[in-house]
C-alpha cells in the first residue's frame, strides 16, 4: 500500500498541476469532425476535436455514458440511470436540459442514430419475437429503434446487434455480435465466444459475417469510400485498429500499433478522422496518418469536499466479551463494540483498510482483531487506555498496537484461549498457530499441508480446557470435501480425522464441557441425485464413552441419573465440609510451615478423548435435513439451539437432548452465530439482529454509530486488495505469465480521476481482464433504490412493431397472469387500456406499467373477429418472473421439436444449470417420461455452470447388464438409475464454467456425440469476493483442472464432433438448426447400431 499511496500522490499532484485528466472513457467523435463527447467521472463532456478545454453537458443526477451523436453534431443521445436503470437521454451537445427518450426498467444504451437523424438506435433485452427460437437470457439483448422525440419501441433485430454503424444509403448496417455472457473488458482471448463484426441489410434481412479471426473484433465503422471499414481487433496481440475490405477478410491490415494496452471505443468522422481511447486517453489519427494524443483540460467541478456518514446499526463476525456486556463487530471494514444493555456504541478502528475476525481478551478491556495494512494481514490488539473508562462503548482513549513485526506474512483470525493465556491465529493463509500472550513464543498446530483454501481462513475451535483444536479440514486429499478433526494445542501434532468420510463435514463446536463436538455434515442432505446442492443437518460426536452413554439414556434413566449425581455432590460436599472441620481442630494445624497449600482446582475440567471407536459415538440430531445455519449447547447438556431454514427463512429451534424433540423457540431468527458469555449463564445470537437470550426469551441488542467515510482511501484499498488476492490466490502461480505488478501500477495511476463505483468496476474489470481468463472482472450492483423504475409484465407477448392504438397479443404465456380459467384473453386479441389509460399509437406505454407487479390491475381487451370489448382484472409479474416462463416455454418448445423430427424415437432434456435441481429435473425426465425412448438429447446451451460434471458421467454412461424379469415380462433394465441407451449433448459458445467441463468429460469418455458450436474453454472454479464496498464484487479463479497431459481445461477450447451454428434470419422463425442436426446425428447412430 505505501508504494501504492506513493503513486497515487505523485498522479494527484500532476493532476492539480496539469489538469491532465485520465480515464477518460467513450470518447465519440462529431459526424462534422469538430468535436468529441466522451465520459469523465460519470458525466458527459465535449471537448474540440484538436483538443483543449472541455465542458459539461450532463449536468444531471446519476451516472452518465455512451455518447452518441446526430448526424447534424447538433444532438448527443446518452444512457443515464437516474430512474435506477440505464435509459436512453439527449441533450444539445452546448449542453442544457436533457431529455428521457426510454422509459423501460430494462438496462438501455444507445448505439447510432438514423442516417436522417429522426430515430436513436440502441440495444436492451425486453422481448423476443413470438415465434422465434432465441434462448431467454438476459445478456443476449435485442436492437431497437424509437423516435427522437420518444414513444413506442420498434425491434429492429431480436438477435444481438450491438454498436451498429449505418452506410451512408441506410440501408445496411455493422454490428458486433454477442454470444453469450462474458465479461466485457475480458482480453487476449481466443475462443468461440469473443465477437465478431457483421453486415446487416435492412432490405433483404440477410445477416453476413465479416471477421474470421477467432479472437475479438469489435467497434466497426465504414470507411469514406464505403468499401471498407474500420474496427478494433486483438488479431495483432493487443485492441488495435485495423482495417478490411467488405467480404474480403483475409485482406485485413493493421492500423493502429499500440502496445500493451487495449484500444477502446473506435468512432469516425465523415472526413475520415477517427477516434479512440488509449490507456485513459483520448486520440485521433487520420486515414494513412499516425495517432495524436490529445490534450484534454478540465476545470474539476468535483471538489475534494467533505466524506460521506454512514448510519451504523450492526454488522457481521459479532463476539461477546466475557462478561457478556460487549458485543464487538464489524461493518464496513471497521470494528465497533456496543453495549449489550444500551445503544451505546463505539468505532474502534478508523482506517480504509479492512479489519476483521474480533476477539475480546479476558479482561473485558482488550480487543484483538485482524487488520489488512501495508499490504498484508497483520494482528493488532486496543486496549482501554485510561481505567476509569468501564468499557469500549464507553472508552475516551483507546490504544492501539501490531502485535507482530513487519515481516510481511499474513496473519488472520486471532481467538484467545479459554483462559486468556493464549492466541491462536492463522498464519500464512494455511498454518494454524498459537502464540503465548506473556512470552510471546509462537509454536505450530498444523503445517497447512491439508488446508487447501487460500482464503486464510481456518474453520478451528479451542476446546474447553484449551489443551484441543477441533478443525475442519480435507482429511484425504478430497478437496474441496471437509472432515472434522482434533489436534493438540501442544504444537506439531498429527490431526485426528474423527469424522473420515466424502463428504461435507464441518464447522464443529465443542459442548457439553468439551466432551462432544457438534458439526454440520450433508451425508444425509445429500440430494439423491447431484453432488452440488446438497442440504445439511446437525450431528454429534461423543468424545468419550461416558458423555455418549448418558445421551442415550432415556428421559426416566435420565432423571434417575441427575437424581443420584445430586446425591453424590451432596455427600461430597458433606464429606468435604467434615474433613475441613477436622483438619481445623486438629492441634498440629498451628505448625503452619509445615503445611502445604492445596493445589488450585482446574477452572475447566480436562477433556477425556477417546479416539478408538470413536467413529461409532457419532448421532444424527437433526430428523430433517435443511439449510442449517450456527449451533451451540447449554452449559447443563439439556438443550442444544441450532437455526434452521426449511424452504423458507431461518427459525431458532431448541432441541431436547433426551427426548430429541425439537420446537421453534424463535421465527425468522436469520441464520447467524451463536455465542455466550463465560459464565454460560446467557446466550446471544449474533447477525442481521443482535440478540440476548435468557432462557428461551429473547432481547434485541442494539448499536447506533456511524462511519465517516473517505470514498478515495478506501478505493486505494479495495484496488490494492484486488492486487493481492488475484496475486496470492491465482489458481495459478505464473499468472498466466503477465506482469501483475506493473499492470498494477499502470492502472494504479487512474484512482484519483474515478470518483464513483461504475468506472472503479470498469476500471478493475480492464485491469482483471489483462489476466485472459474466465470467472474475473469486477461488478457494480449499483445503489438501492426504492423509487427505482421497475417495469412489470402481463405475460403476454406481443407483436412488437405493430401500428396502431392497443398491443395485439400474438401468445399468452402459460403460468402468466392471464393463465387462468376464468380469463377469456386469447391470441389476436389487443389489449386497449392499462387502468383506465389508453394505449395510443406510437406512444410509449411502458409508464403505464412501471411499479404495478404484484398489484390489481384493470385491463380493457377488444377482441377483434367479434367486435367484442371486455375488462379483466390481473396481478402483473416482473421480469424476473416472466424469463423464468419464457424459459419453461423454450423447454418445452425443444421438447416437441425433437418428438416432432424422430417420431417420437428421441427425448429432450435441457441442463440450466450444473446444480441439484436441474438434475432433478432431468433424472426425472430422462428415466420416467423418456424412459422408453431409444436415445436422449441432452441440451446444455446457455448453461452458466456449477458443479455436475461427475453426476452427468455417471448418469449417462450406463451400460445394460441385467434385466429385470416378472414371469416373463421385462419389467426394468439395470442399472434402473442409469441411462444405458445412446445420448448425444448439444454445446453453444456461451457454455461457460461447469457447462464447458460436463461436455469436456462427456467428449473425453466416449459418451457420445457434441454437436453444436466450440465451448470455449473456462473450467475454473472461482471465488467472488465482495469488497469492502459490498456492492462492489470481484471474481478470483482459484481451483484449475488439469488433465493427464498436464495442460488445463481454462482457454482449451471445447471442439464439436458435429459443428453447427444457429443463423440469425433462421433462429427468429423458429426453426433450432443446432438441435435438427442432433437429432439427425442421433437417429443415424441409433440406426446404424441396430443394423450391426
Amino acid at each position: 500500500m505505501k508504494h501504492l499511496a506513493l503513486l497515487i500522490t505523485f498522479v494527484a499532484t500532476l493532476f492539480a498541476a496539469e489538469a491532465s485528466p485520465l480515464w477518460m472513457r467513450y470518447p465519440a467523435i462529431s459526424p462534422d469532425g469538430k468535436q468529441i463527447a466522451f465520459t469523465y467521472k460519470g458525466s458527459i463532456y465535449v471537448v474540440p476535436a484538436e483538443g483543449g478545454q472541455a465542458h459539461r453537458i450532463s449536468p444531471m443526477a446519476g451516472y452518465n455514458y455512451a455518447p452518441v451523436w446526430s448526424p447534424d453534431s447538433k444532438t448527443i443521445a446518452f444512457a443515464n440511470d437516474r430512474y435506477g436503470n440505464f435509459d436512453v437521454f439527449t441533450v444539445s451537445a452546448e449542453g442544457g436540459t436533457p431529455k428521457r427518450i426510454t422509459t423501460n426498467s430494462a438496462k438501455e444504451e444507445p448505439y447510432a442514430f438514423s442516417n436522417d437523424g429522426s430515430r436513436i438506435y440502441f440495444g436492451a433485452t425486453i422481448a423476443d419475437p413470438s415465434q422465434s427460437a432465441l434462448f431467454p437470457k438476459g445478456s443476449m439483448g435485442e436492437l431497437y429503434s424509437i423516435s427522437v422525440k420518444g414513444g413506442r419501441y420498434e425491434q429492429v433485430l431480436a438477435t444481438p446487434a450491438q454498436l451498429i454503424n449505418f452506410s451512408r444509403d441506410g440501408k445496411s448496417f455493422l454490428y458486433q455480435d454477442r454470444k453469450g455472457g462474458e465479461d466485457d473488458w475480458r482480453k487476449h482471448h481466443t475462443s468461440s465466444i469473443t465477437r465478431d463484426i457483421w453486415l446487416y441489410d435492412t432490405t433483404t434481412k440477410k445477416h453476413t459475417q465479416l471477421t474470421e479471426w477467432e479472437g475479438e473484433n469489435r467497434d466497426a465503422h465504414f470507411a469514406k469510400d464505403g468499401k471498407s471499414f474500420y474496427y478494433l481487433s486483438e488479431q495483432g496481440g493487443t485492441f488495435n485498429v485495423w482495417q478490411m475490405p467488405l467480404g474480403k477478410a483475409k485482406e485485413a491490415k493493421q492500423v493502429t500499433s499500440f502496445k500493451t494496452h487495449p484500444v477502446r471505443f473506435l468512432s469516425m468522422a465523415e472526413n475520415g478522422t477517427l477516434c479512440f481511447g488509449y490507456n485513459g486517453e483520448i486520440y485521433t489519427m487520420q486515414e494513412k496518418g499516425s495517432p495524436k494524443k490529445l490534450n484534454v483540460e478540465i476545470t474539476d467541478e468535483y471538489p475534494a469536499g467533505k466524506n460521506a456518514y454512514l448510519s451504523v446499526t450492526g454488522g457481521s463476525q459479532g463476539v461477546v466479551s466475557p462478561d457478556g456486556k460487549q458485543v464487538a463487530f464489524v461493518n464496513r471494514g471497521e470494528i465497533f463494540v456496543t453495549s449489550v444493555d444500551y445503544a451505546t456504541t463505539k468505532r474502534i478502528t478508523s482506517t480504509p483498510e479492512s479489519e476483521a475476525s474480533p476477539t475480546f481478551g479476558p479482561d473485558n478491556r482488550t480487543l484483538t482483531y485482524a487488520s489488512e495494512r501495508n499490504g498484508y494481514w497483520n494482528i493488532y490488539s486496543a486496549t482501554i487506555s485510561r481505567p476509569e473508562d468501564p468499557n469500549f462503548p464507553n472508552a475516551t482513549l483507546i490504544e492501539e498496537k501490531p502485535l507482530f513485526k513487519d515481516d510481511k506474512i499474513d496473519r488472520a483470525y486471532p481467538t484467545y484461549s479459554p483462559d486468556g493465556k493464549e492466541l491462536a491465529f492463522v498464519e500464512g493463509r494455511c498454518r494454524l498457530m498459537v502464540m503465548n500472550i506473556a512470552s510471546g513464543k509462537v509454536r505450530q498446530i498444523t503445517d497447512g499441508s491439508q488446508h487447501y483454501s487460500t482464503t486464510g481462513y481456518m474453520d478451528y475451535k479451542w476446546s474447553p480446557d484449551g489443551k484441543w483444536f477441533a478443525v475442519s479440514y480435507t482429511g484425504n486429499k478430497h478437496d474441496p470435501y471437509s472432515d472434522v478433526g482434533i489436534v493438540s494445542a501442544e504444537g506439531n501434532g498429527k490431526i485426528f480425522n474423527i469424522t473420515n468420510t466424502a463428504y461435507f463435514d464441518e464447522s464443529p463446536e465443542w459442548i457439553f464441557g468439551g466432551n462432544a463436538l457438534l458439526f454440520s455434515t450433508d451425508r444425509y442432505g445429500m440430494r439423491s441425485h447431484a453432488s452440488w446442492g446438497s442440504l445439511t443437518d446437525l450431528m454429534v460426536v461423543f468424545l468419550n464413552r461416558k458423555t455418549a452413554e448418558l445421551a442415550t439414556l432415556t428421559k426416566e434413566e435420565y432423571e434417575m441419573y441427575k437424581e443420584a449425581e445430586k446425591k453424590a455432590k451432596e455427600e461430597k460436599a458433606k464429606a468435604e465440609k467434615e474433613a475441613e472441620e477436622k483438619k481445623k481442630s486438629d492441634k498440629k494445624s498451628d505448625n503452619k510451615k509445615d503445611e502445604k497449600k492445596a493445589e488450585p482446582k482446574p477452572e475447566v475440567e480436562p477433556i477425556v478423548i477417546e479416539f478408538d471407536n470413536i467413529e461409532d459415538r457419532i448421532m444424527r440430531l437433526t430428523n430433517t435435513s435443511g439449510q442449517l445455519g450456527s449451533y451451540t449447547a447449554d452449559k447443563d447438556a439439556k438443550y442444544i439451539y441450532y437455526t434452521m431454514a426449511y424452504n423458507a427463512g431461518y427459525n431458532l429451534y431448541q432441541l431436547d437432548v433426551i427426548t430429541r424433540e425439537s420446537k421453534i423457540i424463535l421465527n425468522g431468527s436469520g441464520s447467524g452465530s451463536f455465542a455466550w458469555d463465560k459464565k454460560m449463564e446467557n446466550m446471544f445470537l449474533l447477525g442481521g439482529t443482535m440478540r440476548k437470550f435468557k432462557g428461551t426469551s429473547p432481547t434485541t441488542i442494539s448499536a447506533r454509530s456511524d462511519i465517516e467515510l473517505n470514498s478515495e482511501a478506501e478505493r486505494e484499498y479495495m484496488f490494492d486488495r484486488i492486487y493481492r488476492q488475484e496475486k496470492e490466490r491465482f489458481y495459478h502461480k505464473d499468472m498466466h505469465g503477465v506482469d501483475w505488478d506493473g499492470l498494477r501500477d499502470n492502472y494504479a495511476q487512474f484512482l484519483p480521476h474515478i470518483n464513483n463505483n461504475y468506472d472503479f468496476a470498469e476500471m478493475a474489470s480492464e485491469w482483471l481482464g489483462e489476466l485472459n481468463v474466465s470467472h474475473t472482472g469486477c461488478s457494480y450492483s449499483g445503489a438501492a433504490d426504492s423509487n427505482a423504475d421497475q417495469t412489470a409484465d402481463l405475460g403476454l407477448i406481443y407483436d412488437f412493431n405493430r401500428k396502431g392504438d392497443g398491443l395485439l397479443v400474438q401468445e399468452v404465456i402459460v403460468g402468466g397472469p392471464f393463465d387462468k380459467a376464468t380469463s377469456k384473453l386469447r391470441a389476436g386479441d389487443i389489449i386497449e387500456k392499462i387502468n383506465g389509460n389508453a394505449i395510443v399509437d406510437g406512444e410509449d406505454y411502458f409508464p403505464l406499467l412501471n411499479r404495478i407487479a404484484g398489484k390489481r390491475t384493470l385491463i380493457s381487451i377488444y377482441r377483434p373477429d367479434s367486435k367484442e370489448r371486455w375488462e379483466e382484472v390481473i396481478k402483473p409479474i416482473s421480469k424476473g418472473s416472466v424469463t423464468s416462463l419464457l424459459y419453461k416455454r423454450w423447454v418445452k418448445q425443444r421438447a416437441a421439436d425433437v418428438e416432432r423430427l424422430s417420431g417420437g424415437r428421441l427425448g429432450y432434456v435441457h441442463i440450466e444449470s450444473m446444480a441439484d435441481g436441474s438434475f432433478r429435473t432431468m433424472y426425472a425426465d430422462v428415466l420416467g417420461k423418456y424412459n422408453h425412448c431409444d436415445g436422449i438429447v441432452i441440451d446444455t446451451r446457455f448453461n452458466g455452470g456449477g458443479r455436475m460434471h461427475e453426476d452427468i458421467e455417471i448418469m449417462f454412461s450406463g451400460e445394460k447388464y441385467l434385466t429385470q424379469v416378472v414371469r416373463g415380462k421385462e419389467a426394468c433394465d439395470m442399472p434402473s438409475r442409469r441411462w444405458n441407451k445412446a445420448s448425444i449433448m448439444i454445446t453453444c459458445e456461451a457454455n461457460y464454467s461447469n457447462a464447458h467441463g460436463t461436455p469436456w468429460v462427456y467428449q473425453h469418455r466416449g459418451i457420445g456425440k457434441v454437436v453444436g458450436m466450440p465451448v470455449p474453454g473456462t473450467m475454473t472454479s472461482v471465488n467472488w469476493e465482495r469488497l469492502q464496498d459490498s456492492s462492489l464484487v470481484f471474481g478470483i479463479p482459484v481451483v484449475g483442472y488439469r488433465t493427464e497431459d498436464g495442460s488445463y481445461l481454462e482457454n482449451k477450447q471445447l471442439e464439436p464432433d458435429i459443428k453447427v451454428a444457429n443463423t440469425p434470419e433462421i433462429i427468429v422463425t423458429g426453426r433450432d438448426e443446432q438441435l435438427e442436426a442432433a437429432v439427425k446425428a442421433l437417429l443415424e447412430e441409433i440406426d446404424a447400431e441396430k443394423k450391426k
